[in-house]
């Protein structure tokens, strides 16, 4: 096993045992991860690019960089004498032999001139020949041609200029590789340095099968053999990558190429940390950051970004920077790149939509399907990345290095990234595609299965409670999918890029719920109040089944208006702080994620569906309460011709016309639906802000507030809570814009119906008597004070015309009052009476438009209880019934604004002047703000679910429509049957 393997070469090199206590003691302190930024170009001359540590690193003496700047080299006249595996020395060359050789590792006598790196010269078409045939160093140099069928163990390098020794990298092994060493990918090993008993193995865990790939078969040993041994750093970075395209994954049991890198990790304890950070082990690339509990936690949530994001001012900071380091397969280190083309974003878009997604605060997210044979000839070889975040500075630019989190990461067979934070694993390195660790036979062969990142997302938390505008580290999650290869010209693969920005909501949701909880509790108060008040107007003292639903249905409206307010003034908040966070210097708000909007969206769910039936119950209630015509007309006496009767003449009498309470009962009806807004206005007006004057762009998940964008530019999707609060804000804006136009303006000037409709009762000498329960109701005094109204046109013009000229009495129900409508408490006595006459007057069945004598006579009974009424409320209204008097008052201020009277009628009922014409509670015009609050809801939850503003509003429309027929057909059949006006003349 490998860890017996590494126990072997702990003894050999007399390494002490307690090193390794020294494994993860800076793991236990909270350390800052950040680095300088340097490049091979930053380098010295007498410095070289580490690729491990990603820093300058100086030569030593007598040495310089080499040409790539990625390693070190002896000076000119200077031959190379190896001290250890890890670093070189310099000699100086005698003077009777003062060249190089092209090895570096001798001296000797050149035949012609040196070149300037000091090394002898041949002519145009010759090999500098520098060993004999047994591969003895020469005296002299000779310019011949390699011989490779020669003993000399050398043969022609890799470009054919030149003779070297077998395997030159390690001078210990001969070019057979005979036993006991090792050969491996290319080279010989000498036996011992890591067991030949590696897995290469990729386990694809989706398609739940495991691959022989041959790339590992081939590099897997040679690498940890010469990382581990040789401290060979390109080894170590292709071991490493081997490790990224086996999904991080590992187990304790395991071989495989995270199994090798991790042992090589805890054999290297006793060494220095590269760039001061401890899960970064010198000559190998940083995969992890610890396997202990809760490094997650404190990685990514204990010490903020050292630069902060701000909207103006000098220190104007909106767009952020990645950088990544990129690996090939072969762990040779390639270049800077700066993250923003398509080395994260697979997805083509234009450059100009590629860069939203590095502007701060907006929501960036593309995703795309992507053609697997497109992927393959794109990616022939993945390449690999390490991510930073420029923190800037100028010449002395520092990185933060972006923690990652690979989803498919298995320990010990658990997926922990898929677990609780505490349990994450951390790590550091990631590819986009994979088209090589599939293939089985050879790396040339066509891939069983290929990897893809199907989604990358890189997520910015912001500090909580900040006011310098800072974030945590940024986190990078990554998620890959297995494609199983079986058509390449017809299989495509999904993939996203996503740039998310969060910000701790648990103290938002708890003012949220605090709220909720206050105000909840506000409306369960408010809900008795209700209940006491309706239980006082029907005369009933005892709490039964029907007052615990009376209870929960005034609860489910007040509740509604609870769920509402909150609602609204949340959407309010972030609309206000969010999209003018240019006008902040620092950030400090970030909206809530679509998964933290879930419960956003219930409360709207449950105001919708709790004032649903706060509207129901109200429709309910309009469509069946109790209302009588009172009609104060009397007969009156014909003079001109007289009717003998029993031998006797008597005088003939007009009869009372019905065509007014006829009149009255249609404007009743026509009046039942109007509203005091236009809602096929409110529908346009809102739509036309909405989607032309562009106010949607509002809601979108970035913190401008332009109206317009570019189609250019990038659109961001929807934020949920902005959306909400841009649409009811101004469906409510817009509505309350109506209504005040319309008390203010038009009912003053124009028309106001409910006061036309007063006015005429009066002229048509017939009250309205409406009971919305069995001891409370409303009355609209319309008794004439000209004592009659069945008259001609010049007769009831000089009637109004007195009447302006103010020489008759007033309209009022009290002498010297102008005071015609009222609130009636009516004691229990005369309710029962009232319901009484009431039920015998009510019938089922209208007349029809071919009615028989049988009919007739049958609706006798129903004609004379109608005129009982008309008689008994003419009687009550003019003190008639001493048993059932009223006295008349004015209502206190908080008897009228929590909606109860505290005097109980027991000897006589109370009429309560009421000058706002609250008998408009009976109709929809007394309900506006439960209709403006219910159409708000209904368009945002259909908005919600549809993300179409047309479609809202279509279907807000619809609704509309069907309630106002529902209304009126109801309303109409209730007020015929009630009052005994034959529906057809109800128009």
């Amino acid at each position: 096993m490998a860890t017996e393997t590494l126990q072997f070469v702990v003894n050999r090199h007399k390494v002490p045992v307690t090193l390794f206590i020294l494994m993860y003691i800076d793991v236990l302190r909270c350390q800052p991860f950040t680095i300088p930024f340097r490049t091979p170009s930053d380098c010295g001359a007498e410095e070289f690019f580490d690729i491990s540590s990603l820093s300058c690193v100086r030569c030593g003496p007598n040495q310089r960089r080499s040409t790539t700047g990625l390693s070190c080299v002896c000076q000119s006249g200077y031959k190379t004498v190896t001290t250890d595996k890890a670093s070189i020395s310099c000699e100086k060359c005698l003077p009777n032999k003062p060249g190089v050789t092209k090895d570096g590792f001798g001296c000797i006598r050149c035949p012609g001139g040196l070149s300037n790196d000091g090394k002898c010269q041949c002519p145009p078409g010759d090999v500098l020949v520098e060993r004999d045939l047994n591969g003895t160093l020469l005296e002299e140099a000779r310019c011949e041609t390699c011989d490779e069928d020669s003993p000399a163990l050398s043969v022609p390098n890799r470009n054919g200029d030149r003779c070297e020794r077998c395997l030159a990298a390690y001078v210990n092994t001969s070019c057979a590789c005979k036993s006991p060493n090792v050969p491996g990918g290319g080279l010989c090993f000498p036996p011992g340095i890591i067991s030949t008993n590696v897995n290469p193995t990729v386990t694809y865990s989706q398609l739940k099968f495991s691959v022989q790939s041959a790339w590992f078969l081939e590099n897997l040993y040679s690498s940890s053999s010469a990382c581990l041994g040789f401290s060979n750093l390109t080894a170590c970075q292709a071991l490493g990558n081997m490790c990224v395209m086996n999904m991080h994954s590992f187990s304790s049991a395991s071989t495989d190429a995270c199994a090798l890198f991790n042992n090589i990790f805890r054999f290297r304890a006793a060494l220095s940390s590269t760039q001061g950070i401890s899960y970064w082990r010198a000559n190998l690339p940083w995969l992890y950051y610890g396997d202990e509990p809760g490094v997650a936690i404190r990685v990514l949530q204990t010490d903020p970004v050292p630069i902060g994001f701000s909207f103006r001012g000098k220190n104007n900071n909106t767009d952020f920077r990645l950088l990544a380091a990129v690996y090939n397969v072969r762990g040779e280190f390639l270049r800077w790149e700066q993250v923003g083309g398509q080395n994260l974003q697979l997805c083509p878009q234009p450059k100009t939509k590629r860069a939203a997604a590095f502007s701060f605060g907006t929501a960036y997210k593309e995703s795309c399907d992507l053609s697997v044979a497109q992927l393959f000839a794109t990616h022939p070889e993945p390449l690999f990345y390490d991510v930073f975040l420029d923190l800037g500075g100028g010449e002395n630019t520092k990185l933060l290095p972006l923690p990652t989190l690979i989803q498919n990461q298995q320990y010990n067979g658990r997926f922990i990234n898929q677990e609780s934070m505490n349990n994450w694993y951390l790590s550091r390195r990631m590819f986009l595609v994979d088209t090589l660790s599939g293939r089985e036979k050879s790396t040339s062969s066509q891939p069983k299965v290929i990897r893809v990142a199907s989604s990358v997302k890189i997520r910015f938390q912001l500090v909580p409670r900040t006011q310098e505008g800072k974030v945590f580290p940024p986190l990078m999650t990554v998620t890959y999918t297995d494609v199983l290869i079986t058509d390449l010209n017809t299989q495509t693969v999904a993939t996203t890029f996503a740039v998310e920005y969060e910000m701790d909501q648990s103290e938002a949701r708890l003012k949220t719920d605090i709220a909720l909880g206050v105000l909840g509790g506000v409306a369960v108060l408010y809900s008795l109040l209700k209940t006491i008040s309706w239980k006082r107007r029907i005369a009933s003292s005892f709490i039964d089944l029907e007052t615990m639903v009376k209870f929960l249905l005034f609860y489910a409206g007040d509740l509604a208006n609870v769920f509402f307010a909150v609602t609204v003034g949340t959407g309010l908040y972030w609309l206000i702080f969010y999209k003018t966070l240019k006008a902040q210097q620092f950030v400090s708000v970030l909206l809530p994620l679509p998964a933290q909007e879930e419960q956003f969206v219930t409360y709207i769910g449950c105001a919708f569906a709790l004032k649903a039936v706060q509207f129901l119950h109200k429709l309910a209630l309009q469509v069946t309460v109790d209302i009588f015509l009172i009609d104060w007309e009397r007969p009156r006496t014909k003079t001109n011709r007289s009717v003998p009767v029993s031998g006797e003449s008597k005088n003939d009498t007009s009869p009372v016309s019905i065509w007014r309470t006829y009149f009255v009962a249609n404007e009743w009806n026509e009046i039942q639906t109007i509203r005091k807004i236009s809602p096929t206005f409110q529908i346009m007006t809102v739509l036309f802000f909405l989607e032309v004057l562009g106010f949607s762009n509002l809601a979108l998940r970035d913190p401008w507030s332009n109206l317009q964008r570019s189609p250019e530019e990038y659109t961001p999707s929807y934020s949920l809570t902005l959306r909400y609060g841009v649409t009811a804000t101004l469906w409510l804006c817009i509505g309350l814009l109506q209504v005040i136009f319309f008390t203010v303006f038009y009912a003053h000037f124009v028309e106001d119906k409910i006061r036309q409709f007063v006015d005429l009762c009066s002229v048509s000498n017939i009250s309205v008597f409406i009971l919305s329960y069995r001891c409370f109701g409303y009355y609209i005094h319309g008794r004439s004070v000209h004592g009659h109204a069945d008259t001609n046109m010049e007769e009831m013009n000089n009637n109004l015309r007195r009447e302006a000229e103010s020489l008759c009495a007033q309209r009022g129900l009290l002498p010297n009052t102008e005071v015609q409508t009222f609130q009636v408490s009516l004691t229990s006595r005369l309710g029962m009476h009232y319901k009484k006459i009431q039920d015998s007057i009510s019938r089922r069945n209208q007349p029809s438009r071919l009615t028989d004598a049988s009919t007739l006579s049958s609706l006798e009974p129903h004609f004379k209880a109608y005129q009982a009424m008309n008689h008994f409320l003419g009687c009550v209204i003019d003190h008639a019934h001493s048993d059932m008097d009223y006295i008349v008052k004015d209502k206190l201020m908080f008897e009228s604004v929590i909606g109860m009277e505290f005097l109980e009628p027991t000897e006589k009922s109370i009429f309560y002047n009421d000058e706002a014409h609250t008998f408009s509670n009976m109709l929809y015009y007394g309900n506006e703000a439960t209709l403006l609050i219910f159409d708000t809801l209904f368009f945002c939850v259909v908005d919600l679910g549809s993300q179409s503003f047309v479609l809202a509003a279509v279907l807000t429309y619809v609704q509309q429509v069907i309630f106002r027929f529902l209304r009126n057909s109801l309303g109409r059949k209730n007020l015929a049957n009630k009052t005994l006006v034959d529906e057809r003349f109800l128009i």
